[in-house]
């Protein structure tokens, strides 16, 4: 189960942020001895491959804090945050960290499936952030949308060091990303249904 907690918190992650996840993967397998990356997977410790999606990363958060461009951004993001997700869930599922000490068992039945489930898990977390964020900036003007960016980017850094050190707290992010989700919805229908509000008009004046 922790394995499962572990992939599901990365590629949930991917699905906001695709860089940090795999950053804090191969920077803790480089640096640290919380995570001990299977055979395959070691790339994501090297050097050349984190200075790039370091500077990917800079060039993620910038974008997405510009209302248009966070819009034009996520449209690119498309393939990148659920291909992200895909090799974060295989990578972090399988990998020895600090909780998970015998990760092999939920690889048995092969190494794409986690790579599925993490592409698909990261492409639905993707569709509802690439949905959202058009509304937010039309509500507020674009004042909301690097906000709201800040926010997911700070809940990707949660969710992936929560996802090697403490799985289970991996459940408390998903339930939070749930009911954000289901508020903004109501919040939307509430807003549609009441429809533009008419002008008051003022009684004409009295003739006496």
């Amino acid at each position: 189960m922790l394995e499962a907690l572990t992939g599901t918190g990365l590629a949930t992650a991917a699905g906001l942020n695709a860089y940090i996840p795999l950053i804090v993967i191969g920077a803790l397998a480089r640096w640290t001895d919380l995570v001990d990356t299977p055979a395959g997977w070691e790339w994501l410790g090297n050097g050349w491959v984190l200075t790039v999606l370091a500077v990917l990363l800079v060039l993620e958060v910038v974008a997405d804090k510009i209302p248009g461009v966070d819009s034009v951004n996520d449209v690119v993001q498309t393939v990148v945050r659920p291909a992200a997700g895909g090799i974060a869930f295989g990578a972090g599922s399988s990998s020895q960290t600090a909780v998970v000490t015998d990760p092999g068992a939920f690889v048995e039945s092969g190494q794409w499936v986690p790579v599925v489930v993490g592409i698909v898990l990261a492409l639905v977390v993707h569709g509802a952030k690439a949905t959202a964020r058009p509304v937010v900036n039309v509500a507020t003007l674009g004042a909301g949308g690097p906000v709201v960016s800040t926010v997911e980017d700070a809940t990707s850094v949660g969710l992936s060091f929560a996802a090697i050190l403490a799985p289970l707290l991996v459940l408390v992010g998903l339930v939070g990303l749930v009911v954000a989700w289901f508020r903004f919805r109501a919040r939307r229908r509430r807003v549609a249904s009441a429809g533009p509000t008419s002008p008051e008009v003022s009684p004409p004046p009295s003739t006496s």
